[in-house]
């Protein structure tokens, strides 16, 4: 057997036995009283941006897609989830101190305006979740809203 078979056998014997290693799903069975939508009164279209457009990386709850078990990528999704909700999770925003969710509140309609969330490498693959002007305008002007609310 050539050497160049030798390697390409190898890597499929290695991308073959990384499928076994799944990292852990981050799927709640249930909504957590710290949940945004259980501390704040979401109105119904910015609750729907949210779950369309952040949910999936900003809360305890991914919504997963088919390729999600396939590695590497998997593991780098996960990667991404943690660092997001990390940064971000809609799920615990009540457990956040009020200066926090103030913070909070300002970096997301900051962000949002600039156009650096939804992360591009996400709405490449969700298309679904790139965020339309008028998206843009609603979220922003809720963010300020909750932002001013807060004492």
């Amino acid at each position: 057997m050539s050497l160049t078979k030798k390697i390409i056998l190898g890597l499929a014997v290695i991308l073959i036995g990384i499928q076994f290693f799944q990292p852990l799903r981050n799927q709640a069975d249930e909504v957590p009283a710290t949940h945004i939508e259980r501390v704040y009164a979401v109105p119904q279209n910015v609750k729907a941006i949210l779950v369309q457009s952040c949910y999936d990386c900003h809360s305890n709850n991914t919504r997963y897609p088919w390729y999600s078990r396939i590695q590497p990528g998997a593991w780098y999704m996960a990667g991404h989830i943690k660092k997001g909700k990390e940064e971000l999770n809609f799920s615990e925003f009540g457990e956040y101190s009020a200066r926090r969710q103030r913070n909070k509140f300002r970096a997301m309609a900051g962000q949002v305006k600039d156009g650096e969330m939804p992360l591009s490498s996400y709405t490449l693959i969700h298309r679904n979740a790139v965020l339309s002007p008028e998206d843009k305008q609603v979220l922003m002007a809720w963010f300020g809203t909750m932002e001013d609310s807060i004492k």
